[in-house]
C-alpha cells in the first residue's frame, strides 16, 4: 500500500506541474490521449485507481509488452507520466484477512 501511495503522489506532483513547458508536451484530452496510444502502441486500460484529489491514474498496457501510466484530473486533462516496455502482469495473491 505504501508503494501504491508513493505512486499516487508522484502521479499528482507530476499533474500539478502540468504548467510547465515541458510537461504541456505530454498532456491533452484523456479521450485524444488513449485514442493515440490505441492506434500508435494498441495500448488499452488494464488498471486504474481513484486518487484523494479525485484525479486517476491509469495503466495502458498491449499485448506486445509496451506500457504507458497516465494521470487524468477532473478537468478531463490527461498527462503521461512514464512509459515502458516488457510488461508483465503477475496474479494477485492474499496477504491476509483484509486482501
Amino acid at each position: 500500500m505504501r508503494i501504491l501511495t508513493a505512486v499516487f503522489a508522484a502521479a499528482l506532483a507530476t499533474f500539478a506541474a502540468a504548467g510547465s513547458a515541458t510537461a504541456q508536451m505530454f498532456c491533452g484530452e484523456r479521450d485524444t490521449v488513449l485514442g493515440r496510444l490505441s492506434a500508435e502502441h494498441k495500448e488499452t486500460p488494464t488498471a486504474l485507481g481513484l486518487a484523494s484529489n479525485g484525479g486517476v491514474l491509469e495503466i495502458l498496457t498491449s499485448e506486445t509488452g509496451s506500457w504507458t501510466i497516465i494521470v487524468t484530473g477532473a478537468n478531463g486533462l490527461s498527462c503521461l507520466l512514464a512509459v515502458g516496455e516488457a510488461w508483465e502482469s503477475v496474479p494477485r495473491v492474499a496477504l491476509g484477512p483484509r486482501a
